[in-house]
Protein backbone atom coordinates (compact mmCIF):
# COMPACT_ATOMS: atom_id res chain seq x y z
CA UNK A 1 0.00 0.00 0.00
CA UNK A 2 1.24 3.55 -0.48
CA UNK A 3 2.46 4.84 2.49
CA UNK A 4 2.86 9.47 2.43
CA UNK A 5 5.03 10.43 4.82
CA UNK A 6 4.47 14.42 4.44
CA UNK A 7 3.38 16.56 6.96
CA UNK A 8 2.04 19.28 4.82
CA UNK A 9 -0.24 16.78 3.86
CA UNK A 10 -1.26 15.80 7.66
CA UNK A 11 -4.99 16.07 7.07
CA UNK A 12 -5.22 14.56 3.32
CA UNK A 13 -7.75 11.53 3.53
CA UNK A 14 -5.96 10.12 0.45
CA UNK A 15 -2.44 10.11 2.76
CA UNK A 16 -3.14 6.83 3.74
CA UNK A 17 -4.33 3.82 2.79
CA UNK A 18 -8.09 2.57 3.24
CA UNK A 19 -10.41 0.67 1.57
CA UNK A 20 -13.57 2.51 -0.46
CA UNK A 21 -16.49 1.66 1.17
CA UNK A 22 -15.93 1.09 4.32
CA UNK A 23 -18.24 2.81 6.88
CA UNK A 24 -15.34 4.42 9.17
CA UNK A 25 -13.51 5.94 6.25
CA UNK A 26 -12.33 9.38 6.90
CA UNK A 27 -15.63 12.10 5.97
CA UNK A 28 -13.34 13.75 3.51
CA UNK A 29 -13.05 10.77 1.09
CA UNK A 30 -16.29 11.39 -0.09
CA UNK A 31 -15.08 14.57 -1.97
CA UNK A 32 -13.08 12.62 -4.14
CA UNK A 33 -14.41 10.79 -6.99
CA UNK A 34 -13.23 7.78 -8.22
CA UNK A 35 -11.03 7.79 -11.02
CA UNK A 36 -9.87 5.28 -13.56
CA UNK A 37 -8.29 5.55 -17.26
CA UNK A 38 -11.48 6.29 -19.17
CA UNK A 39 -12.56 4.44 -22.59
CA UNK A 40 -14.10 6.72 -25.16
CA UNK A 41 -17.55 5.48 -26.46
CA UNK A 42 -17.08 4.68 -30.43
CA UNK A 43 -20.12 5.43 -31.30
CA UNK A 44 -19.95 9.28 -32.41
CA UNK A 45 -22.47 9.07 -34.85
CA UNK A 46 -24.43 6.24 -33.95
CA UNK A 47 -27.39 5.58 -31.87
CA UNK A 48 -26.56 3.43 -29.06
CA UNK A 49 -27.92 -0.05 -27.76
CA UNK A 50 -29.15 -0.24 -24.56
CA UNK A 51 -26.26 -2.65 -23.76
CA UNK A 52 -24.04 0.41 -24.90
CA UNK A 53 -25.95 2.39 -22.52
CA UNK A 54 -25.25 0.04 -19.88
CA UNK A 55 -21.11 0.03 -20.82
CA UNK A 56 -21.41 3.74 -20.86
CA UNK A 57 -22.49 3.80 -17.31
CA UNK A 58 -20.18 1.20 -15.85
CA UNK A 59 -17.17 1.37 -18.41
CA UNK A 60 -14.93 2.55 -15.30
CA UNK A 61 -15.36 -1.10 -13.47
CA UNK A 62 -15.64 -2.93 -16.46
CA UNK A 63 -11.92 -1.82 -17.84
CA UNK A 64 -10.27 -1.38 -14.56
CA UNK A 65 -10.84 -5.43 -14.03
CA UNK A 66 -10.74 -6.52 -17.93
CA UNK A 67 -7.46 -4.54 -18.60
CA UNK A 68 -5.76 -5.71 -15.29
CA UNK A 69 -4.91 -9.09 -15.85
CA UNK A 70 -5.51 -9.78 -11.97
CA UNK A 71 -7.92 -13.15 -11.26
CA UNK A 72 -7.47 -13.01 -7.81
CA UNK A 73 -11.24 -12.63 -6.76
CA UNK A 74 -11.96 -16.09 -8.67
CA UNK A 75 -10.54 -17.91 -5.44
CA UNK A 76 -12.78 -15.75 -3.03
CA UNK A 77 -15.77 -15.94 -4.95
CA UNK A 78 -17.92 -18.55 -3.59
CA UNK A 79 -19.57 -19.81 -7.21
CA UNK A 80 -16.58 -20.23 -8.62
CA UNK A 81 -14.95 -21.98 -5.90
CA UNK A 82 -17.77 -24.75 -6.48
CA UNK A 83 -18.38 -24.82 -9.64
CA UNK A 84 -14.97 -23.38 -11.73
CA UNK A 85 -17.26 -22.00 -14.44
CA UNK A 86 -15.32 -19.70 -16.11
CA UNK A 87 -18.33 -17.85 -17.65
CA UNK A 88 -19.48 -17.23 -13.74
CA UNK A 89 -16.53 -15.52 -12.49
CA UNK A 90 -16.47 -11.68 -11.79
CA UNK A 91 -13.96 -10.87 -14.64
CA UNK A 92 -16.14 -12.39 -16.72
CA UNK A 93 -19.00 -10.21 -15.24
CA UNK A 94 -16.63 -7.29 -16.50
CA UNK A 95 -15.69 -8.71 -19.66
CA UNK A 96 -19.29 -9.47 -21.09
CA UNK A 97 -19.42 -5.56 -20.20
CA UNK A 98 -16.75 -4.73 -22.70
CA UNK A 99 -18.13 -6.96 -25.22
CA UNK A 100 -21.66 -5.56 -25.23
CA UNK A 101 -19.82 -1.93 -25.68
CA UNK A 102 -18.65 -3.40 -28.56
CA UNK A 103 -21.39 -5.08 -30.08
CA UNK A 104 -19.95 -8.95 -29.72
CA UNK A 105 -22.63 -9.60 -27.23
CA UNK A 106 -26.17 -9.08 -26.03
CA UNK A 107 -27.73 -8.85 -23.06
CA UNK A 108 -29.93 -12.20 -24.44
CA UNK A 109 -26.44 -13.90 -24.96
CA UNK A 110 -24.44 -13.08 -20.99
CA UNK A 111 -28.39 -12.64 -18.73
CA UNK A 112 -28.68 -16.21 -17.48
CA UNK A 113 -24.34 -16.34 -16.30
CA UNK A 114 -25.27 -13.32 -14.22
CA UNK A 115 -27.66 -15.65 -11.84
CA UNK A 116 -24.27 -17.24 -10.60
CA UNK A 117 -23.69 -13.92 -7.80
CA UNK A 118 -24.58 -14.05 -4.59
CA UNK A 119 -23.98 -10.59 -4.42
CA UNK A 120 -21.14 -10.79 -1.30
CA UNK A 121 -18.73 -8.73 -2.57
CA UNK A 122 -15.61 -10.43 -1.56
CA UNK A 123 -14.01 -10.19 -5.20
CA UNK A 124 -14.21 -6.31 -4.81
CA UNK A 125 -12.25 -6.90 -1.44
CA UNK A 126 -9.91 -9.45 -3.22
CA UNK A 127 -8.90 -7.03 -6.16
CA UNK A 128 -5.60 -5.61 -6.19
CA UNK A 129 -7.19 -2.62 -7.50
CA UNK A 130 -9.28 -2.04 -4.15
CA UNK A 131 -7.01 -2.91 -1.97
CA UNK A 132 -3.58 -0.66 -3.33
CA UNK A 133 -5.30 2.36 -2.44
CA UNK A 134 -4.07 5.56 -0.72
CA UNK A 135 -2.54 7.81 -3.53
CA UNK A 136 -1.89 4.90 -6.43
CA UNK A 137 -6.01 3.76 -6.82
CA UNK A 138 -8.89 5.57 -5.36
CA UNK A 139 -11.63 2.96 -6.75
CA UNK A 140 -13.13 -0.14 -5.37
CA UNK A 141 -13.95 -2.67 -8.49
CA UNK A 142 -18.20 -2.56 -8.41
CA UNK A 143 -18.75 -6.14 -9.21
CA UNK A 144 -21.85 -6.00 -7.19
CA UNK A 145 -23.36 -2.83 -9.27
CA UNK A 146 -22.44 -4.09 -12.32
CA UNK A 147 -24.03 -7.28 -11.70
CA UNK A 148 -27.12 -5.61 -10.31
CA UNK A 149 -27.43 -3.13 -13.57
CA UNK A 150 -26.90 -6.21 -15.98
CA UNK A 151 -29.90 -7.89 -14.54
CA UNK A 152 -31.65 -4.69 -14.48
CA UNK A 153 -31.23 -4.38 -18.50
CA UNK A 154 -32.28 -7.52 -18.89
CA UNK A 155 -35.39 -7.39 -17.24
CA UNK A 156 -36.20 -3.54 -18.97
CA UNK A 157 -35.47 -5.42 -22.23
CA UNK A 158 -38.37 -9.13 -21.31
CA UNK A 159 -35.22 -11.09 -20.58
CA UNK A 160 -36.17 -13.33 -17.56
CA UNK A 161 -35.15 -15.85 -15.02
CA UNK A 162 -38.22 -17.85 -14.87
CA UNK A 163 -37.93 -18.55 -10.65
CA UNK A 164 -36.60 -14.77 -10.38
CA UNK A 165 -39.92 -13.69 -12.10
CA UNK A 166 -42.59 -15.32 -10.54
CA UNK A 167 -40.63 -14.66 -7.26
CA UNK A 168 -41.49 -11.14 -7.83
CA UNK A 169 -44.63 -11.28 -9.33
CA UNK A 170 -45.94 -12.66 -6.22
CA UNK A 171 -43.89 -10.73 -3.98
CA UNK A 172 -45.58 -7.58 -5.78
CA UNK A 173 -48.70 -9.34 -5.44
CA UNK A 174 -48.98 -10.40 -1.50
CA UNK A 175 -45.93 -7.19 -0.70
CA UNK A 176 -43.85 -9.39 0.76
CA UNK A 177 -41.51 -11.67 -0.34
CA UNK A 178 -43.15 -15.53 -0.97
CA UNK A 179 -40.49 -16.87 1.74
CA UNK A 180 -39.51 -20.81 0.40
CA UNK A 181 -41.80 -23.11 2.36
CA UNK A 182 -45.27 -23.44 3.02
CA UNK A 183 -45.95 -20.37 5.73
CA UNK A 184 -48.43 -18.72 4.60
CA UNK A 185 -47.25 -15.30 3.51
CA UNK A 186 -49.35 -11.47 3.84
CA UNK A 187 -49.82 -8.21 5.14
CA UNK A 188 -52.28 -8.95 7.77
CA UNK A 189 -49.83 -11.67 9.47
CA UNK A 190 -46.86 -9.28 9.30
CA UNK A 191 -46.90 -8.75 12.83
CA UNK A 192 -48.10 -12.34 14.44
CA UNK A 193 -44.61 -13.19 15.24
CA UNK A 194 -44.65 -10.04 18.20
CA UNK A 195 -47.95 -11.71 19.70
CA UNK A 196 -48.22 -11.46 23.36
CA UNK A 197 -45.50 -9.02 23.43
CA UNK A 198 -47.22 -5.66 23.83
CA UNK A 199 -45.95 -3.98 21.62
CA UNK A 200 -46.97 -0.46 20.12
CA UNK A 201 -47.49 0.60 16.06
CA UNK A 202 -45.48 3.69 15.50
CA UNK A 203 -43.56 6.00 17.28
CA UNK A 204 -40.09 7.87 16.25
CA UNK A 205 -38.35 4.42 16.77
CA UNK A 206 -39.33 1.12 14.94
CA UNK A 207 -38.15 -2.64 14.05
CA UNK A 208 -38.13 -3.41 10.91
CA UNK A 209 -37.95 -7.07 10.08
CA UNK A 210 -37.09 -8.55 7.39
CA UNK A 211 -40.00 -11.37 5.26
CA UNK A 212 -37.84 -14.05 6.36
CA UNK A 213 -37.82 -13.85 9.95
CA UNK A 214 -41.21 -12.39 10.35
CA UNK A 215 -42.83 -15.21 8.76
CA UNK A 216 -40.24 -18.20 8.98
CA UNK A 217 -38.16 -17.85 11.82
CA UNK A 218 -40.66 -16.12 14.32
CA UNK A 219 -37.91 -16.65 17.26
CA UNK A 220 -35.13 -14.45 16.13
CA UNK A 221 -37.61 -10.88 16.09
CA UNK A 222 -38.67 -12.29 19.30
CA UNK A 223 -35.47 -12.47 20.52
CA UNK A 224 -34.47 -9.04 19.56
CA UNK A 225 -37.46 -7.77 20.85
CA UNK A 226 -37.11 -8.85 24.12
CA UNK A 227 -33.60 -7.99 24.91
CA UNK A 228 -34.70 -4.53 23.41
CA UNK A 229 -37.59 -4.93 25.72
CA UNK A 230 -35.01 -5.55 28.75
CA UNK A 231 -32.75 -3.02 28.06
CA UNK A 232 -35.46 -0.38 28.31
CA UNK A 233 -34.86 0.45 24.80
CA UNK A 234 -38.60 2.20 23.51
CA UNK A 235 -39.52 1.35 20.09
CA UNK A 236 -42.82 0.04 18.25
CA UNK A 237 -43.44 -1.95 14.68
CA UNK A 238 -44.60 -0.36 11.46
CA UNK A 239 -48.15 0.24 10.76
CA UNK A 240 -48.24 -0.96 7.30
CA UNK A 241 -44.56 -3.15 6.69
CA UNK A 242 -43.68 -4.07 2.98
CA UNK A 243 -40.52 -6.00 1.91
CA UNK A 244 -37.53 -4.20 1.71
CA UNK A 245 -37.51 -4.48 -1.70
CA UNK A 246 -33.93 -5.33 -1.92
CA UNK A 247 -34.09 -8.74 -3.18
CA UNK A 248 -35.87 -6.88 -6.22
CA UNK A 249 -33.35 -4.84 -6.68
CA UNK A 250 -31.20 -7.62 -6.70
CA UNK A 251 -33.25 -9.47 -9.03
CA UNK A 252 -33.26 -6.68 -11.27
CA UNK A 253 -36.54 -5.29 -10.62
CA UNK A 254 -36.25 -2.21 -9.76
CA UNK A 255 -39.34 -1.06 -10.53
CA UNK A 256 -40.92 -2.92 -7.82
CA UNK A 257 -37.94 -2.24 -5.33
CA UNK A 258 -38.49 1.66 -5.59
CA UNK A 259 -42.42 1.12 -5.15
CA UNK A 260 -42.14 -0.98 -1.74
CA UNK A 261 -38.82 1.83 -0.88
CA UNK A 262 -41.20 4.36 -1.05
CA UNK A 263 -44.16 2.93 0.65
CA UNK A 264 -41.85 1.53 3.51
CA UNK A 265 -40.40 5.70 3.75
CA UNK A 266 -44.12 6.90 3.47
CA UNK A 267 -45.28 4.67 6.38
CA UNK A 268 -42.47 6.01 8.49
CA UNK A 269 -43.45 9.43 7.77
CA UNK A 270 -47.12 8.65 8.99
CA UNK A 271 -46.03 7.53 11.96
CA UNK A 272 -43.11 10.35 12.63
CA UNK A 273 -40.73 7.70 12.52
CA UNK A 274 -37.13 8.80 12.01
CA UNK A 275 -34.83 5.89 13.62
CA UNK A 276 -35.33 2.38 11.84
CA UNK A 277 -34.00 -0.43 14.49
CA UNK A 278 -33.03 -3.47 11.71
CA UNK A 279 -31.60 -7.16 12.40
CA UNK A 280 -31.17 -8.56 9.08
CA UNK A 281 -28.59 -7.55 7.19
CA UNK A 282 -29.86 -7.55 3.73
CA UNK A 283 -32.47 -4.60 5.46
CA UNK A 284 -29.21 -2.65 6.35
CA UNK A 285 -28.06 -3.21 2.99
CA UNK A 286 -31.34 -1.64 1.45
CA UNK A 287 -31.77 1.17 3.90
CA UNK A 288 -27.88 2.66 3.84
CA UNK A 289 -27.36 1.94 0.16
CA UNK A 290 -30.28 1.78 -2.07
CA UNK A 291 -33.22 3.57 0.06
CA UNK A 292 -30.61 6.97 0.00
CA UNK A 293 -29.80 6.60 -3.65
CA UNK A 294 -33.54 6.59 -4.49
CA UNK A 295 -34.51 9.27 -2.42
CA UNK A 296 -31.61 11.42 -1.60
CA UNK A 297 -32.30 14.60 0.41
CA UNK A 298 -35.84 13.40 1.03
CA UNK A 299 -34.37 10.43 3.03
CA UNK A 300 -31.65 12.24 4.80
CA UNK A 301 -33.58 12.34 8.25
CA UNK A 302 -33.90 8.36 8.96
CA UNK A 303 -30.97 6.68 10.76
CA UNK A 304 -30.62 2.90 10.53
CA UNK A 305 -29.50 1.41 13.25
CA UNK A 306 -28.24 -2.55 13.08
CA UNK A 307 -29.43 -4.73 16.05
CA UNK A 308 -26.23 -6.70 16.71
CA UNK A 309 -24.16 -3.11 17.00
CA UNK A 310 -27.10 -2.08 19.24
CA UNK A 311 -26.68 -4.58 21.47
CA UNK A 312 -22.63 -4.70 21.60
CA UNK A 313 -23.23 -0.68 22.55
CA UNK A 314 -26.09 -1.87 25.63
CA UNK A 315 -23.87 -4.51 26.37
CA UNK A 316 -20.84 -1.90 27.50
CA UNK A 317 -23.37 0.41 28.85
CA UNK A 318 -24.32 -2.42 31.25
CA UNK A 319 -27.91 -1.90 30.56
CA UNK A 320 -27.45 -6.03 29.03
CA UNK A 321 -25.70 -8.13 31.64
CA UNK A 322 -25.64 -12.13 30.07
CA UNK A 323 -25.80 -14.32 33.43
CA UNK A 324 -26.99 -18.09 32.10
CA UNK A 325 -24.10 -20.15 31.10
CA UNK A 326 -24.94 -21.10 27.19
CA UNK A 327 -22.72 -24.19 27.42
CA UNK A 328 -21.83 -24.63 23.44
CA UNK A 329 -19.01 -24.66 21.27
CA UNK A 330 -19.10 -21.92 18.72
CA UNK A 331 -17.60 -20.50 15.74
CA UNK A 332 -18.76 -17.21 14.18
CA UNK A 333 -20.20 -16.97 10.31
CA UNK A 334 -19.85 -13.47 9.50
CA UNK A 335 -22.84 -12.36 7.10
CA UNK A 336 -21.17 -11.33 3.58
CA UNK A 337 -23.55 -7.62 3.88
CA UNK A 338 -21.84 -7.03 7.27
CA UNK A 339 -18.62 -7.72 7.18
CA UNK A 340 -17.50 -7.75 3.22
CA UNK A 341 -19.77 -5.24 2.26
CA UNK A 342 -19.96 -3.07 5.33
CA UNK A 343 -16.70 -3.57 7.47
CA UNK A 344 -19.39 -4.87 10.41
CA UNK A 345 -17.62 -8.12 12.48
CA UNK A 346 -15.98 -6.92 15.58
CA UNK A 347 -19.49 -6.46 17.22
CA UNK A 348 -21.07 -9.51 16.71
CA UNK A 349 -17.87 -11.15 17.98
CA UNK A 350 -18.08 -8.65 21.17
CA UNK A 351 -21.52 -9.76 21.71
CA UNK A 352 -20.36 -13.83 21.67
CA UNK A 353 -17.74 -13.23 23.84
CA UNK A 354 -20.05 -11.42 26.58
CA UNK A 355 -22.16 -14.84 26.72
CA UNK A 356 -21.02 -17.16 29.62
CA UNK A 357 -19.93 -20.80 28.84
CA UNK A 358 -19.41 -20.57 25.31
CA UNK A 359 -16.30 -21.89 23.77
CA UNK A 360 -15.64 -19.57 20.79
CA UNK A 361 -13.28 -20.88 17.96
CA UNK A 362 -13.03 -18.07 15.43
CA UNK A 363 -12.92 -18.45 11.32
CA UNK A 364 -9.07 -18.37 9.51
CA UNK A 365 -10.72 -15.84 7.74
CA UNK A 366 -12.25 -12.91 9.90
CA UNK A 367 -12.58 -9.62 8.13
CA UNK A 368 -12.54 -9.35 4.37
CA UNK A 369 -12.66 -12.49 2.97
CA UNK A 370 -15.03 -14.76 5.10
CA UNK A 371 -16.92 -17.63 3.60
CA UNK A 372 -20.27 -16.75 2.14
CA UNK A 373 -23.47 -18.83 3.01
CA UNK A 374 -24.64 -19.05 -0.18
CA UNK A 375 -28.26 -17.75 0.42
CA UNK A 376 -28.26 -13.78 -1.03
CA UNK A 377 -28.67 -12.18 -4.93
CA UNK A 378 -31.54 -14.27 -5.62
CA UNK A 379 -29.10 -17.81 -5.87
CA UNK A 380 -30.91 -19.75 -3.70
CA UNK A 381 -34.55 -18.74 -6.19
CA UNK A 382 -32.55 -19.61 -9.57
CA UNK A 383 -30.26 -22.27 -8.32
CA UNK A 384 -31.38 -23.65 -5.09
CA UNK A 385 -28.96 -26.76 -6.06
CA UNK A 386 -25.71 -24.30 -5.94
CA UNK A 387 -26.68 -22.31 -2.62
CA UNK A 388 -26.51 -25.76 -1.49
CA UNK A 389 -23.42 -26.66 -2.71
CA UNK A 390 -21.64 -23.03 -1.31
CA UNK A 391 -23.95 -23.62 2.29
CA UNK A 392 -22.05 -27.24 2.66
CA UNK A 393 -18.73 -25.97 2.20
CA UNK A 394 -18.79 -23.04 4.56
CA UNK A 395 -20.48 -25.30 7.09
CA UNK A 396 -17.40 -27.98 6.34
CA UNK A 397 -14.98 -24.76 7.65
CA UNK A 398 -17.10 -24.67 10.75
CA UNK A 399 -16.70 -28.44 11.53
CA UNK A 400 -12.55 -28.49 10.93
CA UNK A 401 -12.46 -26.40 14.03
CA UNK A 402 -14.35 -29.14 16.06
CA UNK A 403 -16.95 -26.60 16.88
CA UNK A 404 -21.10 -27.87 17.76
CA UNK A 405 -22.50 -24.68 16.89
CA UNK A 406 -22.45 -22.50 13.66
CA UNK A 407 -23.87 -18.70 14.71
CA UNK A 408 -25.18 -16.67 12.20
CA UNK A 409 -26.29 -12.77 12.21
CA UNK A 410 -28.35 -13.29 9.19
CA UNK A 411 -31.71 -15.25 9.05
CA UNK A 412 -31.38 -15.48 5.07
CA UNK A 413 -28.25 -17.39 5.60
CA UNK A 414 -29.64 -19.75 8.59
CA UNK A 415 -31.49 -21.30 6.36
CA UNK A 416 -29.25 -22.74 3.94
CA UNK A 417 -26.59 -23.20 6.92
CA UNK A 418 -29.06 -25.44 8.83
CA UNK A 419 -29.86 -27.58 6.01
CA UNK A 420 -25.93 -28.27 5.89
CA UNK A 421 -25.95 -28.14 9.17
CA UNK A 422 -27.95 -31.63 9.56
CA UNK A 423 -26.26 -33.40 7.43
CA UNK A 424 -22.94 -32.82 10.01
CA UNK A 425 -24.03 -32.69 13.31
CA UNK A 426 -24.10 -28.73 13.55
CA UNK A 427 -26.42 -26.61 14.78
CA UNK A 428 -26.79 -23.28 13.10
CA UNK A 429 -28.07 -20.61 16.15
CA UNK A 430 -28.89 -16.77 15.24
CA UNK A 431 -26.74 -14.37 17.35
CA UNK A 432 -29.81 -12.44 18.76
CA UNK A 433 -31.27 -15.74 20.24
CA UNK A 434 -28.49 -16.85 21.74
CA UNK A 435 -28.06 -13.77 23.32
CA UNK A 436 -31.70 -13.77 24.60
CA UNK A 437 -31.08 -17.00 26.05
CA UNK A 438 -27.70 -15.75 27.98
CA UNK A 439 -30.04 -13.34 29.01
CA UNK A 440 -32.48 -15.92 30.67
CA UNK A 441 -35.45 -15.38 28.23
CA UNK A 442 -37.89 -17.75 27.55
CA UNK A 443 -37.68 -16.57 23.40
CA UNK A 444 -40.55 -18.43 22.01
CA UNK A 445 -41.55 -18.31 17.94
CA UNK A 446 -40.58 -20.94 15.65
CA UNK A 447 -37.42 -22.11 13.21
CA UNK A 448 -37.33 -23.27 9.98
CA UNK A 449 -40.88 -22.53 9.15
CA UNK A 450 -42.82 -24.56 12.37
CA UNK A 451 -40.50 -25.75 14.56
CA UNK A 452 -40.84 -24.65 17.95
Amino acid sequence: MTQIDDPERADDALAVPFTPGMRDNPAQLAEHVETIARQPLPLADVTATPEQELAAEWRNAAYNCFSSGHKFCREVCPVTQVTRNESWTPTAFHANVVAMEQGQLSIEDVAADYVNCTQCGACELRCPNTLFTGDFYRFRTRTVDVVKAVRALAVDQGVHQEGWRTWNARTDQLTHEPVLGDTPVSQEHVRDWSAGLDLPVGGSTVLFVDCEAAFYRTSVPRAVAQVLQLAGVEFGLMDEQWCCGGPAAEMGYVDQARRFARHNLDSWRATGTTRVLVLDPHDYISFTEDYPRYFGEEYADIEVVLVVELFAELLREGRLTPSVPVERTITYHDPCRLNKRKGIWREPREVLRAIPGLTFHDVDRVTQWSYCSGGGGGLPIEKPELTERIAAGRVDKAAALGVDTLVSACPWSERPLAGAGEAVGIDVVDIHELLALSLGIDVGGTTNGGAP
